[in-house]
């Protein structure tokens, strides 16, 4: 694999979220690994290493440059536009920048992610987790294993000739540690531990262990547990820590390759969602396939004190729920409305719908609306879906928090018409602007008896008992109607203009009866 350069990193996050001020190597110079500086740990040799100045102000950046150049390292990477670029370019040392209120750790995820999310060459040769655990194994003589927080085995040793036990099988067999209340207090001790904590065997037959908590930064990342049979090296435990340390750097970047896709997959929707993508591609590249059908997901609730946080959680409720159903999923988050494309047929959609509107709402305490666009046939369609699920989400409401388009079709189309005929002079002109005019001077009450009329099918009886008055009173009201305003009720064609435009532009409704 050819080796990642300065260039490539800019090319992939460059632009507002890194910003190059001087590269006296060339953009050609490579990057091998992202650093955070310590202050309070000697710097390392690392050739080609990009280091982030962590605690460090931009302007007082300077005996940084001095020490990355020592170290051999290709760049620095600074908060704020105020760096030592002079001193930069004399030491032959990249300056570059982010925003001064970025993170961080997010702007570590982002340039490892950039340089292939890969762990960088290490004394040990390890490329991976499972090449982790086999040398920390080795080095301890002990089978070891890495977990997640949640107890998931993520990598495991194959050294042969360790002991293991029960335990140790089913977990690998389920790639899961059994649950049990022991083990939750062994974790909670081994998490509050500042280093490798010796466990006791918890069953007869099982094992002790030794065992440390993998951390970057205040974030608890996972774990690493060593069987110890008696036998382990004298310097299990340094081994171990050192190799927790490891451990911490390859989730890193797996997470960050993940974070990477993601981000691409979003940006990727989001430009076929608004119709700025080549459809087929870009389906292609999201896994979709045939029929499918966009979702659309928003908080029911007029304000909120953290809205664009709740936000962001409800997308993650709204990704795993459909990651659950079709395994590796794309969605994105666009002006406070989570999109998902969920694929054909749709005979299950809703009830997908539902369970994440009840799950959100549960989780975030905030009502939350979903609505279903048409399935469509393929790519090309699916801006058309888009803007179907954006209809139905203006007509949901408390009483109605999950539909489909077609469920709604009635009130969704008067919406647009209600649109159409708004922006349009010659289609917002007509009898019904008299009717109101008239209304207004003499205090009678015609548009309403119009619209219960053309509501009750132009029943008489139908809308007299929707008015609550006498059908000879609607009578009356209709015909001192077409006698004052000059409207012709008996031409149907005029009957339906003047119905639609006094229910969409007038938004009048009959009475409920």
């Amino acid at each position: 694999m050819d080796a990642c350069t300065l260039g490539d990193v800019l090319d992939v996050v460059g632009g507002h979220a890194l910003r190059l001020h001087t590269a006296p190597a060339g953009l050609a110079a490579p990057v091998t690994e992202v650093l955070l500086y310590d202050a309070h740990a000697p710097m390392p040799p690392a050739p080609g290493a990009l280091l982030l100045a962590v605690g460090v102000r931009a302007a007082a950046a300077g005996p940084l440059v001095r020490a990355a150049a020592e170290a051999g390292m290709t760049g620095l990477v600074v908060r704020g536009p105020d760096g030592p670029a002079g001193e930069a370019q004399a030491h032959g040392v990249a300056l570059l920048s982010v925003d001064e209120d970025a993170a961080w750790h997010h702007v570590h995820l982002l340039l490892s992610s950039a340089i292939g999310a890969r762990p960088a060459p290490s004394a040990g040769g390890l490329g991976d987790l499972f090449a982790l655990a086999d040398a920390v194994a080795a080095a301890t003589g002990g089978a070891t294993a890495v977990e997640d927080p949640r107890q998931r085995i993520l990598a495991y040793s194959t050294v042969p000739g360790q002991p293991v036990d029960e335990d140790r099988r089913q977990s690998i067999l389920g790639l899961q540690v059994p649950a049990s209340t022991p083990n939750t207090e062994q974790y909670r001790v081994l998490f509050a531990a500042p280093g490798p904590v010796r466990m006791p065997a918890l069953r007869d037959g099982d094992l002790p262990r030794l065992a440390v908590a993998v951390r970057a930064g205040g974030e608890t990342l996972g774990s690493v547990w060593v069987v110890d049979d008696g036998t382990l090296a004298p310097d299990a435990e340094e081994t171990l820590a050192q190799g927790a340390s490891t451990a911490a750097l390859l989730l890193l970047r797996a997470r960050a390759a993940q974070e990477l896709a993601r981000h691409q997959n979003s940006d990727l929707l989001r430009r076929l969602l608004d119709g700025t993508a080549d459809p087929s591609t870009a389906f292609d590249r999201l896994g979709l396939e045939g029929a499918v059908r966009v979702a659309a997901f928003v908080l029911d609730a007029a304000s909120l004190p953290d809205a664009e946080q709740t936000a962001l959680r409800l997308l993650d409720v709204v990704r795993l729920q459909c990651e659950a159903r079709y395994g590796r999923h794309a969605c994105v988050l666009v002006d406070g409305v989570v999109y998902a494309v969920l694929p054909g047929p749709g005979a299950r959609h809703k009830r997908l719908a539902e369970d994440i509107v009840v799950r959100a709402g549960q989780a975030l305490r905030v009502p939350v609306r979903a609505a279903l666009g048409e399935v469509v046939a393929g790519p090309a369609e699916v801006v058309g879906s888009r803007e179907d699920a954006e209809l139905v989400l203006r007509v949901l409401g408390p009483d109605l928090p999950v539909a489909t388009v077609d469920e709604v079709r009635p009130r969704v189309t008067l919406l647009r018409l209600t649109e159409v005929l708004g922006e349009r002079r010659e289609l917002s002109a007509g009898a019904w602007r008299r009717v109101l005019a008239y209304d207004e001077q003499h205090g009678t009450d015609y548009a309403r008896t119009l619209v219960s009329w053309f509501d009750a099918g132009c029943d008489m009886a139908g809308a007299a008992k929707l008015l609550a008055v006498h059908p000879n009173t609607c009578r009356y009201r209709l015909k001192q109607a077409q006698q004052h305003v000059g409207i012709d009720l008996e031409d149907p064609d005029e009957r339906l203009v003047l119905w639609l435009q006094l229910r969409t532009l007038a938004g009048l409704r009959a009475p409920t009866s």
